[in-house]
């Protein structure tokens, strides 16, 4: 049922019929440049009220000055609206004291519209270039590349800040990774690690914890980070799950010594098929299979052995690697199913990972880290929107967690 309109809706409603018919507008574009027209009439007439209220008298009541100062013409000042853009005549005064406040002085934007628009396209991916052409084809104006940069600069201090927020004092499970891009770094390009962690809390909602930009993926910046981390709150972690980068495991101790670690088992079985035959390939990955898909760790470790026994004459490397990160890559046997399936691999930010390179392959080189910075950022902003809620099977799996870890998560 359509809401009854106050007679003062009403009456707006006809001035504008009135209006319309008057100025013979029946296009879109017509609509638009009306819309325009009155937009810059009223600022206008709002600019003049406040030089009026400054002055003290109103334009030709002589009588009532009690001020040397006066009126001193006007001057043209272009805004851009989300209307596109429109010229206004800004009231001065002759002593130079006036102040507008409904368009400042240096404002050239008459909201926030524009700037949200474009916020909200770089962080989707687009280039400056193409942000320039699309707002051209919206409103009708040019904003330059340097103007573009300028607004998602006033991110940086809102990423730097989100990046040091206070985190929750325990982590059921943490997932930690790092992907890679190419930053312009004092005249040559370099290849720097951007590390990720996000973690699950105790009531089963995902959160990540921020964005290290570093020079290359190794333990001791993640151990940077893991200290890090311990300093906004982080007490404890029951779990971490992470690759197999060498040292990661002494970083994670050295910070958080209780917390058992599960490399990721996806990892392992890529590095481990590497340079395997085409022609083995398959009969490789199913005993493998019967390694990682194995009921108990026992019977996991008797199937290893089967699978040395097999294939360690021809490819003796990845028995040895199995082998070797056995007691980290056989964490999730000591689970029931429902905390193997979260824990086994690190997919929950690999999937993470991908939407943050979809919305950064427009740019193969980043000019600076802070440029990096704002688009990883407000592209973190824009794929946890969508993580709402805790997930749907948690309250059992954080009752299982309770006994795992009894005396170390809070009732």
């Amino acid at each position: 049922m359509q809401r009854k309109k106050t007679p003062e809706e009403i009456r707006k409603r006809e001035l504008l019929k009135e209006l319309i018919q008057l100025t013979g507008t029946k296009t879109a574009s017509q609509a638009q440049d009306l819309v325009k027209e009155i937009l810059s009439g009223t600022l206008e007439t709002m600019l003049n009220s406040e030089l009026e209220e400054e002055l003290g008298y109103s334009k030709y009541d002589y009588k009532n000055k009690q001020t040397e100062n006066s009126r001193n013409g006007y001057s043209k000042k272009n805004i851009l609206t989300s209307n596109g853009e429109i010229e206004l005549n800004i009231p001065r005064d002759r002593a130079g004291e006036y102040e507008p406040q409904i368009i400042e002085k240096h404002q050239t934007r008459l909201s926030g519209d524009i700037e949200e628009k474009i916020i909200s396209m770089y962080a989707k991916g687009m280039t400056q270039n193409d942000i320039s052409s699309h707002i051209q084809d919206m409103y009708g104006f040019e904003v330059s590349d340097s103007v573009v940069s300028r607004i998602t600069d006033k991110i940086l201090p809102i990423a730097k800040e989100w990046q040091m927020r206070p985190l929750e004092r325990i982590y059921a499970i943490m997932f930690l990774d790092a992907i890679h891009y190419n930053v312009r770094q004092e005249g040559r390009v370099v290849k720097k690690a951007v590390y990720i962690a996000i973690g699950i809390t105790l009531e089963g909602t995902k959160d990540v914890m921020g964005l290290w930009i570093g020079e290359n993926e190794s333990a001791k910046y993640w151990l940077s980070v893991l200290n890090e981390l311990k300093t906004r709150g982080i007490e404890d972690i029951l779990i971490a799950c992470t690759d197999n980068l060498t040292g990661f495991a002494d970083a994670i101790s050295a910070v958080y010594p209780k917390t058992d670690l599960q490399h990721c088992i996806i990892h392992q079985i890529r590095n481990s098929t590497k340079y395997v035959s085409y022609k083995d390939i398959k009969a490789l990955m199913a005993d493998l299979k019967k390694v990682y898909r194995a009921t108990t760790e026992q019977q996991a470790s008797d199937n290893l052995e089967d699978f040395k026994e097999k294939w360690s004459n021809k490819y003796p490397k990845i028995y040895e690697s199995w082998k070797r990160n056995w007691a980290n890559l056989s964490t999730y046997f000591a689970y029931p199913p429902e905390i193997r399936k979260i824990i086994y691999t690190t997919n929950q930010i690999e999937n993470f990972n991908r939407q943050l390179r979809k919305v950064s392959k427009a740019k193969s080189i980043f000019p600076n880290d802070d440029s990096l910075l704002k688009i990883l950022y407000l592209a973190t902003c824009d794929i946890t929107r969508k993580w709402t809620g805790k997930r749907l099977d948690w309250n059992p799996i954080r009752m299982q967690l309770a006994i795992y870890y009894e005396g170390r998560i809070p009732e």
